[in-house]
């Protein structure tokens, strides 16, 4: 999805090198100097500067390419001097107390983009252009809702008149509120008042989406001749806009307008000075619950902000309103409240900053600085902005022979503008020093962990920074630290197979291993017959496994499955007079004898034929001391047999069901008392003692019939509940026969998978954690879907399911599935492998039976495996079942 940016003249060539962004996905340009265009006129300049480069014929054959995002953040930041050298798009925000994730060089254009491009890619196919403000963050706290099929979409907030009259307002009629009537820019709150008796009103957010028609309108509106001129997006062509437009225009009026209430939804401005402290004060308090907070602060006062710089200056409770941010604040320094210091290097001067005075220092050419000297509210407006009033030094020995600011003139070589200083600022050095001073940060956050945001950071982009300016690990954390700070730690210094122990440790603590006081509780010519059903997931799969699933809990829906009419994966157990453990598998022709302890212990083996019943044993009691001591106290040796009627690698929870089915057995032979939830747990425990990883989706989906949402909290004690859901969708005569599952006859492993994604959850890291987000709100969707009985729905919501397992490990799709269906897409309202992807079955849900004929002709004819088939699945309302002979 490329982003197209709109910036200060003088950002535009440095751009890439001081953010390390790609060229190929971000494209910048500025509007032509000296002439104004207005934000309907900028938009039109930048898209056909972007074409340009890509060899666009015209903008009807240009914009259908690919999706595109556009940020306006061109403008002079007069109200914002701090950042209007490096462009307000670029403010650098502080990590969020409560968040998970984050990364330490964060800014406004990083924070702005997760949302928007996901708006983008719910966006109907229509839709390729979304037109966005670069000073200002949204937030939503409650899922999106879907899109329009419009020509423009434009996003609102509910707010009261008197915020309202100071922006563009979205005006419909209370019997359709989603379309748009007109359009007004900042009314007056009679006039929105009066408005309220028969109208709905939305304030404009700054969103707006634009189908290919209405950007070739908008182009030909902001044009003359071949010429761009000035033309406003809002007063002119918003205001055209509607069914009964304020400013009409006969060229738009076919256009289709749609008008969305976000939903939860929060607007940060951050144009001026002061809107840079409230608004990012106001984000921080968004959750107080000290719960959620995942560190101690020792701030006296929440609206103190520092990063990327050194600060000695002792803070007392009278500092408020504090903006520090690329300084050197040293101990001469005494300050007040609403004081902003930006780009201030090393020195050691004494500085007293009365209420309200701001200081900011940036690198001019190759040695120069100029110094700025301003007041909070200053908007450096009309021949302000031109006045040359800010003194120029030559270099950084000039600025440390000052001991305060009053001796300035001193060393002052020229003076310049704030309208000079933004076009002559050298970006590079003003990066670099930033990124000097975040080395320093990074040392001091690690040393003070406890009272930092260190572990609750990206430590994926953490550990890069450390790699990339070479800083030494930090300390080691002492053992009574927290366990899950101890995992995230382990992690970042590259220690995977520690992370994996500690992880094993909280899931798998040894007081759960029973002492060997099970005792034998069948006759000895009895046996205890096992068997369960597969399960396939079809929304939140991977938000169930650890450590994610600790730190924020996890929502799946499953479907347990039978297979030909049967449970496919079943075991026997029966006692057997000679004091040793016998095991067998039917579908491996595979058979070991146990004798010892030392030999039950030796389950660590991947592939291994019979590490789950052996690790099974160890949980029901056995292998602690002398076996042949234990099975005598027991009072039988144990026979144990394993059937799994299905491929390996088959992506349906074989292994962890099939663990499962062995522990319920084992349960009932010897009379541990377990329940289903108890044996799902210690299904979990059994997978982390193989070191196989995995989360508890699989085991509950096999051991618990029926179709269900699963969900749990934060914490170490992973116990689902669960919500059984109607069948019907998957039951009833004209639904059955549209549920396809197809054994692919590839083979793949899920802890080669498992492994990468799981490592991500161990970093914080911040995609994979927004990703994960998403999938469990999806789950809530698939959720209303299925208990509205939209079959229709629920097929699209499984396509979307499969489309973010693809985004969260491309490996989940390899090329000979895609093969696969491309073939049969269009016959299916949704597909995917189930489980971690990457092979074993396909699971397809027809348009109709008609296409589900279609779709099983297609496939016997286009097989890539020879042994690739079509299974009969049906759902299995029993789920795990133990019985006796």
């Amino acid at each position: 999805m490329k982003k197209l940016l709109s910036l200060p003249p003088n950002l535009v060539d440095s751009f890439h090198d001081v953010t390390g962004l790609s060229r190929e996905e971000y494209f910048c340009t500025n509007d032509p100097v000296g002439h104004k265009l207005g934000s309907g006129g900028g938009t039109t300049w930048l898209l056909q500067a972007c074409m340009t480069t890509e060899d666009g014929a015209s903008l009807a054959e240009w914009l259908p390419r690919e999706k595109r995002i556009l940020l306006h953040a061109g403008g002079q930041s007069r109200r914002l001097p701090s950042y209007a050298p490096s462009g307000k798009i670029l403010t650098p925000v502080p990590v969020f107390r409560w968040e998970r994730g984050q990364r330490l060089s964060q800014d406004l254009l990083s924070l702005q983009l997760p949302l928007y491009e996901q708006m983008m890619d719910m966006a109907p196919e229509g839709i390729h252009t979304m037109v966005v403000s670069g000073d200002v963050l949204v937030r939503t706290s409650q899922p999106l809702q879907p899109i329009p099929d419009a020509d423009v979409v434009c996003y609102g907030l509910w707010l009261d008149a008197s915020v309202a009259k100071n922006h563009g307002v979205f005006v419909s009629s209370r019997k359709s509120p989603q379309v748009l009537k007109h359009m007004l820019q900042k009314p007056s709150i009679e006039t929105l008042n009066e408005l309220q008796k028969d109208h709905y009103y939305l304030t404009d957010i700054g969103i707006w989406m634009l189908s290919d028609k209405a950007v070739e309108l908008l182009a030909k509106k902001s044009k003359k001749g071949d010429d761009i001129i000035e033309y406003d997006m809002y007063s002119e062509f918003g205001c055209a806009l509607g069914t009964n437009p304020s400013k009409p225009d006969e060229d738009l009026l076919d256009l289709k307008v749609a008008i969305v209430p976000l939903q939860g939804g929060e607007f940060y401005h951050f144009g001026t000075s002061r809107e840079m402290i409230s608004s990012t004060l106001r984000i921080q308090n968004l959750v107080n619950d000290q719960r959620e907070i995942m560190h101690h602060d020792r701030k006296p006062h929440p609206s103190i902000f520092v990063q990327n710089a050194v600060c000695k200056y002792k803070f007392t409770e009278d500092n408020t309103n504090i903006w520090i941010e690329n300084s050197d604040v040293s101990e001469g320094w005494t300050l007040s409240h609403d004081n902003i210091i930006t780009g201030v290097p090393q020195n050691h001067w004494k500085v007293n900053l009365a209420p309200g005075e701001c200081i900011d220092v940036v690198p001019i050419g190759d040695t120069e600085y100029a110094v700025r000297l301003y007041h909070i509210d200053d908007k450096f407006a009309g021949a302000e902005q031109q006045k040359q009033q800010f003194p120029v030094v030559a270099d950084l020995e000039a600025m440390s022979m000052l001991q305060t600011l009053d001796g300035l003139a001193l060393v002052t070589s020229r003076m310049i503008s704030a309208e000079e200083i933004s076009t002559e600022a050298n970006l590079h050095r003003l990066f670099d020093q930033r990124k000097a001073f975040r080395k320093l940060n990074w040392r001091a956050l690690a040393k003070n962990w406890n009272h930092s945001v260190f572990y609750q950071l990206d430590l994926a982009d953490a550990k890069r920074e450390f790699d990339e300016q070479h800083i030494g690990m930090p300390p080691a954390l002492d053992a009574d630290a927290p366990l899950m700070t101890r995992i995230h730690d382990a992690m970042f210094r590259g220690e995977s197979d520690k992370a994996f122990t500690l992880l094993r440790e909280g899931i798998s603590p040894s007081s759960l291993i029973l002492p060997p006081s099970s005792k034998l509780s069948v006759a000895e010519d009895q046996i205890v017959w096992g068997r369960s059903p597969v399960r396939i997931d079809i929304a939140g799969g991977w938000t169930d496994t650890p450590p994610y699933c600790l730190m924020e809990g996890g929502n799946v829906i499953n479907l347990a499955i039978e297979l030909n009419g049967q449970p496919p994966l079943q075991t026997y157990v029966r006692p057997c007079q000679e004091p040793r453990i016998v095991l067998r598998s039917i579908d491996l022709g595979a058979m070991e004898v146990v004798e010892t302890s030392e030999q039950l212990r030796d389950f660590m083996h991947v592939g291994s034929p019979f590490s789950i019943p052996k690790a099974a044993l160890v949980l029901a009691g056995f292998g602690q001391h002398s076996l042949n001591d234990e099975l005598a106290a027991f009072g039988a040796g144990i026979e144990l047999t394993l059937l799994s009627a299905i491929p390996a690698g088959s992506g349906l929870g074989t292994s962890s069901i099939l663990a499962a089915t062995v522990l319920g057995a084992l349960n009932d032979f010897c009379g541990l008392g377990w329940d289903k939830n108890e044996i799902g747990h210690r299904t979990l425990m059994l997978e982390q003692m193989l070191t196989t990883g995995g989360g508890w989706q699989d085991q509950f989906g096999g051991v618990l019939g029926g179709v269900k949402l699963l969900q749990t909290g934060r914490g170490f004690a992973q116990n689902p509940q669960v919500r059984w859901l109607p069948t019907d969708l998957w039951t009833q005569p004209e639904y059955r026969p549209c549920h396809l599952l197809y054994y692919t006859g590839i083979t793949r492993t899920a802890k080669s998978i498992l492994a990468e994604i799981v490592r991500g959850m161990f970093l914080n890291c911040g995609d994979e954690l927004r990703l994960l987000r998403q999938m469990k709100q999806h789950t809530l969707d698939m959720y209303e879907a299925i208990q509205q009985n939209d079959f229709e729905r629920m097929g699209l919501l499984v396509r979307k399911t499969w489309r973010q397992n693809q985004t969260l490990d491309a490996g989940t799709n390899p090329a000979d599935v895609a093969k696969l269906t491309s073939l049969i897409d269009d016959l299916c309202l949704g597909y995917k492998l189930p489980g971690a992807g990457g092979g074993g079955y396909l699971y397809m849900i027809a348009k109709d039976p008609e296409a589900a004929a279609r779709i099983k002709q297609i496939l016997s004819e286009n097989s890539i495996r020879k042994n690739a088939r079509f299974v009969d699945m049906s759902l299995s309302t029993t789920g795990l079942q133990i019985s006796r002979s």
